[in-house]
């Protein structure tokens, strides 16, 4: 019989960073003497269970969030969809309730999905975002974002506290939460030394219709370019499908172990600056250009930042060409950042009663 407790993670399904960034988490408490139960939907659910198949897993309901094309109506869109938001929140909470029963539930680990909180069990919350940047409201969508975290027992922000981090304003500026603790960066890759095979990676990812844009704007100023183009589409379906098309070879997804190769194998990387990203591509060191999704200043503070730091250069989807890969070389790369967590002492605060 199976003794050890039951720990419920579940990250939002709003890109696959989320769920990406919970694969460590998952197998360091395994390695800990703790039983994961998942919990997700949509696309990071079947990122998952393709990662953990003989896992224990839950649908949560779907937020149902609906982008704009254009990166300027970005911000309206959301705040028009915040009654929607709300009620999905208290969907959550009453499926939450049932999973706890059912599993019997000790901890919660919740990455960014607000409704997945209880008072009467240890409950944590993931974020990146302590500070939520939407222009000239930021304040006021960074003060709705405090109001939830500031419940849980402990807010855990994948990044190092110190002046060398790489979320920047988003966790680092003034919030006056108590519960935040920083862990450092997450990542679900290792190091391996790899001989180069491609000259050029392309990892899209994200929301529709955005995500389809850039990979059209791409296959065409990419025409040009002298070298092997591995294209990886970031369409996780039931089923890997490779295609060939001059010199592009196109996945419409890969598994996490064959992205961590094919980062490792290419010479360089394009691919958006939403953030885990950025911590796969800080940890391994990979030269690359970053394109944030129009109109989600998250991802276009991130690609800032690291461009002002003289590590990484990036560009809006709108003026990227060929010839602005060239500064790959100018830039240093990233960082060394420090990748180590202490999971004992963090899963501690699921053993008090």
């Amino acid at each position: 019989m199976n003794t050890s407790k039951k720990i419920l993670i579940a990250p939002l399904n709003w890109g696959l960073g989320h769920a990406s960034r919970c694969i460590p988490i998952i197998y360091a408490l395994k390695e800990n003497n703790f039983t994961p139960i998942i919990a997700s939907d949509g696309a990071s659910l079947h990122l998952l269970k393709k990662e953990f198949p003989n896992d224990i897993f839950e649908t949560l309901p779907d937020y149902n969030i609906q982008y704009s094309e254009k990166g300027e109506n970005f911000r309206f869109k959301i705040f028009k969809q915040l009654p929607k938001l709300f009620f999905a929140i208290r969907k959550e909470k009453k499926v939450l309730k049932g999973i706890i029963k059912k599993h019997a539930i000790s901890g919660i680990i919740s990455d960014n999905r607000m409704g997945i909180f209880s008072s009467k069990i240890p409950s944590v919350y993931i974020t990146h975002q302590v500070n939520v940047l939407s222009g000239n409201t930021s304040w006021i969508s960074s003060k709705f974002h405090q109001h939830f975290i500031k419940k849980y027992k402990q807010c855990w922000v994948p990044d190092a506290s110190e002046s060398l981090n790489l979320s920047g304003r988003l966790s680092h500026e003034n919030s006056n939460l108590k519960n935040i603790k920083f862990i450092g960066p997450l990542t679900r890759f290792k190091k391996r030394n790899l001989p180069k095979k491609n000259d050029l990676l392309v990892i899209l990812s994200g929301p529709e219709p955005q995500r389809t844009l850039l990979e059209e704007k791409l296959r065409i100023e990419l025409a040009e370019f002298k070298g092997s183009i591995l294209l990886v589409k970031g369409l996780v379906e039931a089923e890997q499908k490779i295609a060939y098309e001059n010199n592009f070879t196109f996945y419409n997804y890969m598994e996490a172990d064959e992205l961590e190769i094919a980062i490792q194998e290419s010479e360089y990387i394009i691919c958006r600056s939403g953030y885990s990203s950025i911590m796969d591509l800080a940890f391994l060191g990979a030269k690359a250009f970053l394109i944030p999704t129009p109109g989600q200043f998250e991802q276009e503070y991130l690609a800032k930042k690291l461009k002002k730091e003289g590590s990484v250069p990036s560009c809006a989807q709108h003026k990227f060409t060929l010839d602005k890969l060239q500064k790959i070389d100018i830039y240093t790369g990233f960082r060394t950042y420090n990748f180590n967590q202490n999971w004992t002492e963090l899963f501690a605060c699921f053993q008090g009663k």
